[in-house]
């Protein structure tokens, strides 16, 4: 099967990438600059018990996605435990909305954001009671 096992983040400004992932998510970093042959940052997303992948920051070969252009990629979506304080500290840490939480009914919050490189990921909070 062809399981997703590593994703990358295509940043400009590593050092803001690195803060903001690290400040929202508590995203740890190693730097594998020297096997990539580039700037490029290891992201441990969580514990080894928890469900979900790792993956990187790497530094950005081409200019920067256009706001509200058709996205041509991934977008993760990050699992949180309370969606409301984690969309204060995306917009704290220079975060934007792209698309604002909603109900999935029964199952889940979920919602859209811009990184302050201009990414979108999403985050998702389990609620049965969603609606």
């Amino acid at each position: 099967m062809g399981k997703v096992v590593h994703f990358e983040i295509h940043v400009s400004d590593m050092e803001q990438a690195k803060k903001f992932y690290g400040e929202v998510f508590g995203w740890t970093f190693e730097d594998w600059s020297e096997y990539a042959g580039m700037p490029y940052f290891g992201a441990t997303t969580g514990s080894r018990d928890e469900i979900g992948i790792d993956g990187a920051l790497m530094q950005r070969q081409s200019a920067p996605p256009e706001p509200n252009q058709a996205l041509n990629g991934f977008a993760c979506t990050m699992g949180v435990e309370d969606y409301d304080s984690t969309e204060a500290k995306i917009l704290e840490n220079g975060g934007k909305v792209a698309m604002p939480k909603y109900a999935l009914p029964g199952m889940a919050w979920q919602g859209y954001y811009l990184d302050p490189e201009g990414n979108i990921f999403g985050i998702h909070q389990p609620d049965q009671n969603a609606k």
